[in-house]
C-alpha cells in the first residue's frame, strides 16, 4: 500500500447510533472503506443494542453502555477472525444497531373476514380492529429472522410482516378455544387476552417481544349478522318451557315456507309429501293463527251450557285465506305457492 493511500485512509474511533429518523428499527453503521480503530469506543444508548456482523455471521452483541473495542470486549468477533493474540490494527466488521424502544400505538384489523371455528355456529368469519404494541427483544434473531443486512429496515417494513403472522395467529387461537364467539365478542378483554399469549409466542419467534394487545371492536359480516340477529330472535321465543317451545316451533314453520318454496314442487311438493295440497294449507293457518292471533286473556270458566253449534266450515276456510294473505304481504311464501294454496282453499269452500 502506498503512502498516500495510508494517508487518506479513514479510521473510525466512536461508534454511535444517535435514531435521528423515527421509525427506524434497524441501523447499519455506514463503514464504506473506513475502519475500527483498535482501542476504538463503542456507545450504546439507553433503549438501543448493537451486534457485530463477521462476513453475514452475528458475533458480539451489546447492550446500553460505553465499551472499548479489545478482544476482551469482542471475544466472539475475536475467534472468528482468529485473532489469537492482541490485535494492534484497525479491523473492518458490519456494525448493526437496534432500536428497542416499545412501538406504540400501533393499529392492526382484519381487511378481510377470518374463518374460524366456533362451538356454536360451527364456522363463522370474523372481522376484528384494535391496537398493540411491541419491540425488538432480541437483535440476534431480529436480524437472522428478519432485518438481515438491509442499511435500514423500519417500522412499517416489519409491520407489513407482523400482519400476517397476526393475522394466522388469531386464526388459528379463536378456532381452538373453547370459549363460545359470543361471549368472546362481548367481552374483548377476554378475546383480546386468548389471542395474547400465542401472538407473543409466535413474535418470539422472529425476536420481537408483544408489550401490549387489545381488541377495540369485533363484528361478523353483514349476511351473518342477519342469520344471528334471526336466531336470537328464534331463541327468544323458544326455551324450556311448554308455552315458548310452542313459540320456536310456529317460528320454525314460518320460517321454513320460503326454503321449501325453493325446493323441487314448491309448496305441491310439500303437500304432495303431506297427503294432499289442502293439509299444508291447513298447517299454515293452524300455526301462523296461533302465532299471530291474539292470546286471550284467562277467565272464569263459564257455566254449563248446552254444546255450542260448530262454526261453519267456511269460516274457518275464510280465516285462513286471511292468514294466507297476511304471510304474502310479510314475503314469508311466494306468489305462486300463495295462489296454489289458494286455490285449494277456495275449492274446499265453494266446493
Amino acid at each position: 500500500m502506498g503512502i498516500g493511500s495510508f494517508i487518506k485512509k479513514q479510521f473510525i474511533d466512536v461508534l454511535q447510533w444517535n435514531e435521528d429518523v423515527d421509525g427506524v428499527l434497524s441501523w447499519r453503521y455506514p463503514m464504506q472503506d473506513f475502519e475500527i480503530q483498535n482501542g476504538g469506543v463503542l456507545i450504546v444508548r439507553e433503549s438501543q443494542m448493537a451486534v457485530f456482523v463477521n462476513e453475514g455471521q452475528v458475533a458480539d452483541v451489546f447492550g446500553p453502555g460505553t465499551y472499548k473495542l479489545t478482544t476482551q470486549t469482542l471475544p466472539l468477533l475475536t475467534n472468528l477472525k482468529n485473532w489469537d493474540k492482541l490485535f494492534a490494527s484497525p479491523f473492518k466488521s458490519d456494525v448493526y444497531f437496534f432500536s428497542t424502544r416499545v412501538q406504540t400505538g400501533r393499529k392492526w384489523g382484519t381487511p378481510q373476514p377470518i374463518t374460524i371455528r366456533d362451538k356454536d355456529f360451527d364456522m363463522i368469519r370474523v372481522r376484528a380492529f384494535g391496537m398493540y404494541s411491541y419491540r425488538v427483544a432480541d437483535p440476534r434473531l431480529f436480524f437472522k429472522e428478519i432485518s438481515g443486512t438491509r442499511d435500514s429496515y423500519t417500522r412499517d417494513q416489519v409491520e407489513d410482516q407482523l400482519r400476517g403472522i397476526l393475522m394466522a395467529t388469531m386464526a388459528s387461537s379463536l378456532g381452538g378455544a373453547n370459549l363460545p364467539f359470543l361471549d368472546m365478542a362481548a367481552n374483548q378483554a377476554l378475546m383480546a387476552q386468548q389471542v395474547k399469549g400465542d401472538l407473543a409466542t409466535a413474535f418470539a419467534r422472529y425476536g420481537i417481544g408483544l408489550d401490549e394487545f387489545n381488541v377495540a371492536s369485533v363484528s361478523l359480516p353483514e349476511e351473518l349478522q342477519a342469520a344471528l340477529d334471526e336466531r336470537i330472535s328464534a331463541g327468544m321465543k323458544g326455551g324450556m318451557s311448554a308455552d315458548k317451545m310452542a313459540g320456536f316451533t310456529k317460528y320454525q314453520v314460518a320460517s321454513a315456507i320460503p326454503l321449501a318454496a325453493q325446493n323441487e314442487g314448491g309448496m305441491a311438493g310439500i303437500g304432495a309429501g303431506l297427503g294432499a295440497g289442502l293439509t299444508v294449507g291447513q298447517t299454515i293457518g293452524a300455526a301462523l293463527g296461533a302465532s299471530l292471533a291474539p292470546q286471550p286473556i284467562p277467565a272464569a270458566a263459564p257455566a254449563p251450557a248446552p254444546a255450542p253449534a260448530p262454526a261453519p266450515a267456511e269460516d274457518s276456510i275464510e280465516a285462513r285465506l286471511e292468514k294466507l294473505k297476511g304471510l304474502l304481504d310479510k314475503g314469508l311464501i311466494s306468489a305462486a305457492d300463495y295462489d296454489s294454496t289458494k286455490a285449494e282453499l277456495l275449492k274446499k269452500l265453494i266446493g
